[in-house]
């Protein structure tokens, strides 16, 4: 993906929706730039933002989103405008392997996990009541 130039109103758009670290900063990678973009920005923020950006470049960013940024409700929505229909698996968070093992993939956030459950199926493992 290629640079996003550099103006007072991408900058201002960048202060807002990266609000944690400078703006330069946060345009210094246009693909987590965008991946915030697609999840945080405004319409008017997308509309300045493609005077930039084209399909190409928001394809790139979602093709090489960082995990753990953008929503799944972000992620359906701009495949969806990018003719990706269903959307691919999103970005998935992985910890580090030690050398010659599979990374072990993060469990998902929206996984339902009933704690009654997990403490019933405790109970009779050498847990007393």
């Amino acid at each position: 993906m290629k640079a996003i130039p550099v103006t007072p109103l991408i900058l201002d758009i960048a202060r807002r929706i990266i609000w944690f670290e400078p703006p330069e900063h946060a345009l210094a990678d246009p693909i987590r730039f965008m991946t915030y973009a697609m999840t945080y920005a405004r319409h008017e923020d997308m509309r300045v933002i493609r005077r930039y950006v084209s399909d190409d470049d928001i394809r790139d960013a979602l093709d090489h989103a960082p995990p753990g940024i953008i929503d799944p409700r972000s992620w359906a929505y701009w495949n969806s405008k990018m003719g990706r229909y269903p959307p691919p698996p999103p970005p998935v968070r992985t910890f580090t392997a030690r050398d010659g093992e599979d990374p072990v993939p993060a469990p998902s956030p929206t996984s339902n996990i009933d704690l009654g459950d997990q403490r019933r199926a405790g109970r009779g493992h050498g847990h007393q009541q």
